[in-house]
């Protein structure tokens, strides 16, 4: 199919993006454009006029926040920026490696932070890794600047007439990773899994294989101060509720359910070497 009748501008700066959001019924942003210009060619989404900030370079970029104790990523940072950052590999492991995992090198090029955090209704990876890592998203709105948890993001989409402009990670080291089992046609996660050992105990996020991205607080308790034995996470695992895991793409909810601990008890034993080292 082709592409929809719309209008088009492309703002210089912030304030003017905002402006056009507000003042047009319909109005969408375009970043990267690889998850919206697909749905409006196929008429999966609509929209009135497309405000492209991709020149906005005010939103592009990893920087310390003043304090030092998180890192800010510029929603406009595109996936292969964000999976080759020195700060993000050393500081944010899970991040780095779910955006190395998204797609394939074009998308990768082109698909943005905020695109792949804000695209509703899709399993894209890095949900799962900015909820295990405790991230919060920035917005800009007629309204001025509002943060919101990624895991709240996750369950909806951001408010109307917002620019996702940065998420904000806890900068906490190497004790993270993530994991993908890959639909081989759309590089969409069957599953995938994100965690992060922390003081407290482990965080696991985890989907594809859960109706949209979740923390599995259940599974974080009965993990509580280790030991994270592939036996001992597919246990975690089995307590949980068999319809949490939806099934799909020709598997069952049983076979997810499996499939996410084998995941998850991978990507913990790998945070916890990485803490050892």
């Amino acid at each position: 199919m082709i592409l929809t009748e719309f209008d088009y501008a492309r703002p210089a700066g912030l304030d003017e993006a905002l402006t056009l959001l507000s003042g047009t019924r319909g109005a969408r942003v375009l970043a990267g454009g690889q998850s919206l210009l697909p749905d409006l060619r196929a008429g999966a989404d609509r929209a009135a006029l497309l405000v492209d900030i991709r020149r906005l370079e005010e939103l592009r970029g990893v920087t310390r926040t003043p304090d030092g104790t998180r890192m800010r990523i510029g929603a406009l940072t595109t996936l292969a920026e964000l999976a080759a950052d020195p700060l993000v590999l050393a500081e944010a492991p899970e991040l780095a490696a779910a955006a190395r995992a998204n797609g394939d090198p074009q998308v990768r090029n082109l698909g943005t932070v905020g695109g792949n955090l804000a695209a509703a209704g899709r399993a894209t990876d890095l949900p799962v890794a900015a909820m295990a890592a405790d991230a919060v998203v920035e917005l800009a709105g007629p309204g001025g600047r509002s943060t919101l948890a990624a895991e709240e993001l996750a369950a909806g989409s951001p408010p109307p007439a917002t620019v996702l402009t940065a998420l904000l990670v806890p900068a906490a080291g190497p004790a993270a990773a993530f994991e993908k089992t890959a639909d081989r046609a759309t590089r969409y996660p069957v599953c995938a899994t994100a965690v992060r050992i922390t003081p407290g105990g482990p965080r696991i996020a985890v989907t594809g294989a859960t109706p949209r991205a979740l923390r599995l607080r259940g599974v974080e308790d009965r993990l509580r101060g280790g030991p994270y034995g592939t036996d001992t996470v597919l246990a975690a695992f089995r307590a949980e509720p068999r319809e949490l895991f939806v099934p799909g793409r020709g598997t069952s909810a049983e076979y997810l359910g499996h499939l996410v601990g084998v995941l998850t008890a991978r990507a913990l034993q790998r945070a916890e070497q990485a803490l050892d080292r």
